[in-house]
């Protein structure tokens, strides 16, 4: 086994596998205690999470709640060093409305010291509000 660190670019193709597998635990291994997560304005669970455990409970938990397979294709990862651009599409439908929406999305990832510092979502908000509605 290598003892070579994990670039940021490998740490966050971890992170998507570990959400294909739906292993939780994998998804939060490398965040830092006080990572700042942000889904968009206008998302359904929008807001700036600060630690692992505020994005179960306001993003990773809600989404599995109000969505039927709701899911990340990754398309892409890019590699800036330090920040790490992830492209792809959100697909999924909303329990309550039976409403299935398909959206481009972008992540941008920051990473310190091997662990994940911020994350920022950038999706088409009116494609999942209608699927809400």
């Amino acid at each position: 086994m290598s003892t070579t660190a994990r670039t940021p670019h490998q740490i966050i193709a971890d992170h998507y596998a570990a959400s294909d597998r739906h292993d939780l635990d994998g998804m939060l291994a490398d965040m830092a205690p006080d990572v700042r997560w942000t889904e968009m304005a206008g998302f359904p669970c929008a807001g700036t999470y600060v630690g692992a455990q505020a994005v179960v409970e306001h993003v990773f938990q809600r989404l599995a709640a109000d969505w039927q397979d709701y899911r990340f294709t990754l398309e892409r990862l890019y590699d800036a060093g330090a920040t790490v651009l992830a492209t792809g599409q959100y697909s999924g439908t909303h329990r309550a409305s039976g409403r299935s929406f398909t959206a481009r999305v972008a992540h941008v990832w920051q990473l310190h010291g091997g662990r994940v510092t911020a994350f920022e979502q950038f999706t088409d908000t009116l494609l999942v509000a209608q699927a809400v509605a």
